[in-house]
């Protein structure tokens, strides 16, 4: 590759070279042909070649101003169009929006160094070449752009989805070609890159519409097993946003003994609730088990060591 890269860059010098040399003569040939010719042949020589190459500048100007406000309704109509799909969501929006602005930009601007009619083949030797650097320098955002592929192709998740990935946990807010950006609960804004992203574990909490919610309640050793269930189960259903068998894909809400500890008797319980109502039903359902418990004489163990003393004879 480094061989490669070395004739690329090689050949790329030697068009630069011969660019110059062909710029050199032209130079060279002007100069006498003005030294033949009268002052007043030279000024009008002078005066038509300042004339070709404004209307030159003028002509790049008009196009890289058109191509601005074309590339500018383009990336409108791209993101209007896309919008109008229901199943295109914000991050594939940002996304295709600006895969299509760098592409129109690339263009654009080849265009204009055209119009000014500037041979672009040693130049286009000489970016090659050092594209070829850049690009492995950069494999990293290279990486990241296909991950961004790959995540706009498998949809693992969408904009709006809460999600936990390389260690932090938020709202999907945007996606770009090389990135990810989620909001935590605290409001921070944290950028995935793309290639991380998509070659590690996403754990999405919304793609699906229920959620089953657990909890662990630990009582003391001699509280009536039947009564802290019994006490338990009226709490799940006082709440109307447990839900049971009779929605599609729920159970109906279960408690059992779940083990004899040293200093107390767990129970596991476990109620399905909609997405959106989990947090809530987790936090009241913990604040409804402390308070009502307690009233009902069942109690919460503290951790205790049975000391026997033995009496010496």
């Amino acid at each position: 590759m480094s061989n490669f890269i070395f004739l690329q860059s090689t050949e790329a010098i030697a068009s630069a070279q011969a660019a110059a040399d062909s710029i050199k003569n032209s130079g060279e040939t002007a100069i006498k042909a003005l030294g033949s010719k009268s002052p007043d042949e030279i000024v009008s020589s002078l005066t038509e070649s300042a004339i070709h190459f404004g209307l030159k500048v003028l002509a790049a100007l008009v196009i890289l101003g058109l191509g601005a406000w074309i590339i500018k309704m383009v990336r409108k109509g791209v993101r209007k169009r896309m919008g109008k799909r229901k199943e295109n969501d914000t991050a594939l929006i940002s996304f295709t929006d600006s895969l299509v602005a760098i592409i129109l930009w690339i263009l654009l601007i080849s265009a204009t160094i055209a119009a000014l009619g500037i041979n672009t083949t040693g130049l286009a030797a000489l970016l090659a070449a050092g594209g070829m650097a850049i690009g492995m320098a950069m494999s990293g955002t290279v990486q990241n752009f296909t991950g961004g592929i790959m995540l706009l192709i498998f949809k693992p998740f969408k904009s709006g989805d809460f999600i936990e990935a390389q260690g932090f946990s938020g709202t999907v807010k945007e996606m770009n070609i090389v990135s990810t950006k989620i909001i935590t609960v605290d409001n921070k804004e944290i950028i995935i890159p793309n290639g991380a992203l998509f070659n590690g574990t996403i754990n999405n909490y919304s793609s699906q519409t229920l959620r089953r919610v657990d909890w662990g309640v630990d009582v003391s050793y001699g509280s009536d097993s039947e009564a802290v269930k019994k006490e338990i189960m009226q709490i799940l259903i006082a709440d109307k946003r447990v839900l049971d068998s009779s929605t599609s894909g729920a159970q109906d809400p279960f408690i059992a003994l779940a083990a004899m500890k040293e200093s107390s008797i767990e129970y596991t319980v476990r109620a399905w609730v909609k997405s959106s109502d989990y947090w809530g039903v987790k936090f009241d359902i913990n604040d409804a088990i402390y308070t009502t418990l307690p009233k009902k004489g069942i109690s919460f163990p503290f951790p205790q060591l049975d000391v026997h003393m033995i009496k010496e004879s």
